[in-house]
């Protein structure tokens, strides 16, 4: 719930933050920065709980370990690549294709129980799938609204959407 509560609190303080500067919303250029937030809450969380995510990937796959330390630089890369307007639509792609694929890792972790925190397997299950699939679509609409949308990213002059 954390990355949520990131993604959420950040976008609304950064959407005051520029109202105040800038006289007028810039709701895109807040959301990327509220994504930027919560992805590096998630890219940093693939290094404090790097044994519950590697749980989440079936034992069959080689270097799980590794692989979650990878995908967690890719987020932080990630978090980077949106707030610097020159990358942000390509960096918004690159993330409706990641969170695509890590998709089948958070349905394999709910049919098992993980629990990602505890590197356990008393997790909540199939039913958090009800919320974890919707949520991978809120995601992908927020990238999609905030980087690569026609205007959602500067072109010249600092102009905003």
């Amino acid at each position: 719930m954390v990355p949520e509560i990131t993604l959420l609190a950040v976008s609304l303080i950064a959407l005051i933050i520029l109202k105040l500067k800038f006289r007028e919303n810039r709701f895109a250029q807040a959301m990327r920065i509220g994504m930027a937030a919560m992805l590096f809450v998630t890219g940093g969380a693939h290094f404090g709980f790097a044994k519950g995510m590697a749980m989440m990937l079936p034992e069959a796959i080689p270097f799980r370990l590794g692989i979650v330390y990878f995908t967690g630089v890719l987020e932080i890369a990630a978090g980077i690549g949106l707030l610097i307007p020159a990358m942000a639509r390509r960096t918004g792609w690159w993330l409706i294709a990641f969170f695509v694929c890590i998709t089948p890792a958070n349905i394999y972790a709910a049919l098992h129980h993980v629990n990602l925190q505890k590197a356990s397997f008393d997790g909540a299950g199939p039913e958090y799938l009800w919320f974890r699939l919707p949520l991978q679509l809120v995601f992908i609409g927020w990238v999609y609204f905030s980087a690569i949308r026609p205007g959602a990213v500067p072109r010249a002059h600092g102009q905003f959407a």
